[in-house]
């Protein structure tokens, strides 16, 4: 099965693909859609909630591999994923070394969590309150999720059942650094947030170390969520990263 996808922006332009993150769909990338229109942007749906009970990063990388390589018509390829998304681009690196030039990872979950299929079934247990606004609004505002987008969010977060969820979760807390990962020659941007969790930060170091051409950035007073919590500032690093120019001050650079 294919991953469906929409596509914007200048079509002779450089390729550049957002993969979202669990919970979230193609929309959480808007204001990079409208930002970067000059490029060619194309935007893709995990569709964790459809047939979730199949669902996989290793799968989703596969079928992001093919989507790839059906639009990059010789052209330069950024793949930029969130958390869940960020995942799938590290597979599909991992598969296909050579596939991108740039990739920006965002909040990437590269150590597995002890005990992840007891968590992920326990955690699944939760989903009902997701049908509760009250409760979705809770769990959006923790993802910097506004008002302009919780319509979006709810929808998706009712639509997604116990089953489905608890697949998700074992597969991004079980996922760990692909072993080809080390092979990939593209330019490699590591993100976290100050205020993410200690294996957050600490999948980050893994990132960095396990290949040369990886660059680290925290995004300060930030937790798990920057492109909605300062879509401004995550634009603004990706145009410097991409003409290769100095990050913006607001940002802590590790290992320029």
């Amino acid at each position: 099965m294919k991953l469906s996808y929409q596509e914007y922006g200048n079509l002779r332009a450089p390729l550049v693909v957002f993969v979202h993150g669990g919970g979230v769909g193609g929309w959480m990338w808007d204001k990079q859609i409208h930002h970067f229109r000059n490029y060619h942007v194309v935007v893709p749906e995990l569709n964790c909630a459809e047939n979730a009970t199949a669902f996989s990063i290793a799968g989703s990388a596969e079928r992001l591999i093919a989507l790839i390589e059906e639009k990059r018509q010789n052209k330069p390829v950024i793949a930029i994923g969130f958390s869940l998304g960020a995942q799938v681009v590290l597979a599909a690196i991992g598969q296909k070394p050579d596939l991108v030039d740039y990739a920006m990872l965002n909040s990437a979950l590269v150590k597995p969590v002890p005990f992840n299929n007891t968590l992920a079934r326990s955690s699944a247990l939760f989903q009902p309150l997701a049908k509760n606004k009250a409760f979705s609004k809770l769990q959006a505002k923790s993802l910097y999720i506004g008002d302009n987008y919780f319509e979006a969010y709810y929808r998706d977060s009712r639509r997604m059942k116990k089953r489905e969820l608890a697949r998700m979760l074992k597969e991004n807390m079980s996922f760990a650094l692909p072993e080809n990962f080390k092979y990939a020659q593209a330019d490699i941007l590591v993100t976290v947030g100050e205020k993410e969790r200690g294996v957050m930060k600490a999948s980050m170091t893994e990132i960095l170390k396990s290949n040369p051409n990886c660059r680290g950035i925290v995004f300060p007073d930030v937790g798990h969520g920057i492109s909605f919590a300062k879509p401004e500032l995550f634009n603004r690093v990706i145009e410097r990263w991409l003409a290769d120019r100095a990050f913006p001050e607001q940002v802590i650079v590790l290992n320029d």
